[in-house]
């Protein structure tokens, strides 16, 4: 069934020798991947040392002329390979971007050109890009306008609402994410690239490629860190007779109910050494910061130290980690509200420093709520501006546990805020409002969701209480956003007319310019409901009983909406400008 199996570099897999193509049948499903799984990649690359694994491809070789391009027909790998195309492209774009002209950056340049394209020895003057995505929703016309802008394929114009699809999306993110380094920084995350290892396993058929990818997938969930971890905890407290297989199993599940989910379970191993590595029995020599790669390592050595200790840490340290991943459940947990809004706004990068608050300041209320309080308008902040970057986070947050110890005696919450306050760990307001004023869902729904829902829920008493995060029986939130000037492709005539006079190409534009600012933005039980109706019709929309679900809903955030006639451009800019201030008042 497999006809090799072999593990490469990826400067092999997308080598500037080899006439190789990869091709992805153009049934798969399009682009998928997001800004979450772009971080990972991104972050494992550059945290890790070189050779990190990124996993595994499936292929079938469909090469007849060994003289001419081989095309690879990637059944599974599709995401990972492109998005690793894109991360070239937007290096290459840097590139074109340096005046420079030695012969080191030029060869530099020509050997990154090669890893996105080829050239056929049959049609010498057509370009052939070294991979050819799935065609589903402009995925591999969206990808040609990429390398178009770096001038890499000229066959191709720029597609229609290129920027709000997840091709481009992936490579702008990747251009912001290198866009301030200089040329020998650029060139050391070429190098942690190109040497990251990836297998490549080649069948001969589909129906051995989808056995392969079926037996791979399928198999139950494969062992995770936290598996690994218990099997050697639970292994050695037997063998060393503290406690039996069994029981130690059953206080083991107390861990897995306060940590649902394996993704939750691996962030809680890593966070709990960071919130700790200062104690002598924590500390593991050579080992400063734990990291997806190094978590194995880090917990052989803590169980074979004291394994009945460790064993204990865990599972009490588990308790006080479950307030902060369901603080929602914990209905009589102190702080409830302060730790929802942190779990709401993506705080979870903080969870160390809460740990070790938890922890050795517990008795210290004021000292934890003030600090809860800072976190969810530093988050805000930080997850709309992206300062500091998200690799810096970790270490932000352990050196602030570090500092918190140094002034353990007297700790207040001035200090802590001071800290997190300094240039290189907050942005300015100036930045702040810019985020607000700009493409605010496009640049982070999350975000964008939770300012509205403050905004709101700042003016609910209560006589009149709304649950913004209330959930359906398939965990999808009942509130959602709605965009007022409807989102979609295909603007009903009666917004082309209200928006741009009727002119079809000019709503397009002012569409693709204003339908993601925070001004067309509100929230809706009824999203369904309301669709891309007119105006009128969504503002005036009852339900079976008469009552309103559309802006007449009275709803604050309507408030403005529900007095309008029409909605126009300078609508949305009106209410963006009021909502922005109110904003900057909420999150200063």
């Amino acid at each position: 069934m497999i006809q090799s199996a072999s593990q490469y570099q990826i400067s092999d897999i997308f080598s500037i020798d080899t006439k190789v193509k990869y091709v992805i049948p153009k049934f798969q499903r399009e682009y998928i991947w997001g800004k979450e799984q772009w971080e990972n990649l991104f972050d494992d690359l550059m945290e890790n040392e070189k050779g990190h694994f990124i996993g595994s491809i499936i292929c079938i070789n469909k090469g007849i002329d060994i003289f001419e391009i081989t095309p690879l027909e990637i059944i599974d790998g599709q995401q990972r390979l492109a998005t690793i195309s894109l991360l070239y492209a937007a290096i290459y774009k840097k590139f074109l971007q340096e005046e420079r002209d030695g012969d080191d950056f030029v060869t530099e340049r020509i050997n990154l050109k090669s890893r996105l394209i080829n050239r056929s020895r049959k049609a010498t003057n057509k370009t052939e890009l070294k991979i050819e995505l799935s065609h589903q929703n402009n995925n591999f016309v969206d990808y040609k306008a990429v390398l178009n802008e770096i001038n890499l394929y000229s066959e191709i114009s720029t597609p229609l609402n290129l920027g709000n699809r997840q091709i481009y999306k992936t490579f702008r993110y990747f251009k912001n994410r290198i866009s301030s380094l200089k040329y020998k920084e650029l060139l050391q995350v070429l190098e942690r690239i190109n040497s990251a290892l990836l297998v490549k396993i080649e069948v001969s058929s589909h129906a051995d490629a989808f056995t392969l990818f079926e037996s791979l997938n399928n198999r139950g969930i494969p062992l995770s860190a936290i598996d690994l971890v218990k099997n050697n905890m639970l292994a050695e407290l037997e063998k060393k007779k503290i406690k039996s297989i069994d029981d130690a199993f059953d206080e083991w599940m107390r861990l897995i109910d306060n940590l649902p989910g394996y993704s939750i379970q691996e962030r809680f191993l890593r966070q709990y050494y960071n919130a700790f590595r200062y104690r002598k029995e924590i500390k593991v020599p050579g080992i400063a910061r734990a990291t997806r790669s190094n978590l194995i390592k880090i917990y052989d050595k803590l169980i074979s130290k004291n394994t009945e200790f460790i064993f204990k840490e865990l599972i009490d340290k588990s308790d006080k980690y479950n307030q902060f991943v369901e603080s929602n459940n914990n209905k009589n947990g102190k702080f409830k509200e302060e730790l929802v809004d942190l779990l709401h706004i993506g705080a979870a990068p903080s969870y160390a420093f809460l740990l070790y608050l938890f922890t050795e300041h517990e008795r210290n209320r004021k000292l934890i709520r003030d600090s809860i309080k800072f976190l969810a308008k530093y988050f805000v902040r930080r997850n709309l501006t992206d300062i500091p970057p998200t690799r810096e986070l970790d270490s932000i947050f352990m050196d602030l546990i570090d500092l918190c110890e140094k002034n353990k005696n007297d700790l207040t919450s001035d200090i802590v805020i001071e800290f997190l306050r300094q240039k290189n760990r907050f942005e300015n307001n100036e930045s702040f409002k810019e985020k607000l004023m700009g493409d605010i869902y496009a640049d982070n729904v999350a975000a964008a969701r939770f300012i509205l829902t403050k905004i709101e829920e700042k003016r609910q008493t209560k006589e009149i209480y709304r649950d913004f995060w209330e959930k359906d029986d398939k965990s999808r939130f009942l509130w959602t956003i709605e965009h007022i000037f409807p989102a979609g492709k295909n603007i009903p005539k009666e917004w082309i007319d209200i928006i741009a006079g009727g002119n079809r190409e000019e709503a397009k534009e002012l569409q693709e310019k204003w339908v993601h600012k925070l001004g067309n933005l509100t929230l809706t039980a009824y999203n369904p409901n309301l669709s891309n109706f007119p105006f009128i019709k969504k503002k005036n929309r009852q339900d079976i009983k008469g009552r309103f679900i559309g802006y007449r809903n009275g709803l604050f955030l309507n408030k403005r909406i529900s007095r309008k006639k029409t909605w126009r451009v300078e609508d949305i800019q009106d209410r963006t400008n009021h909502l922005v201030e109110l904003a900057l008042k909420l999150f200063s």
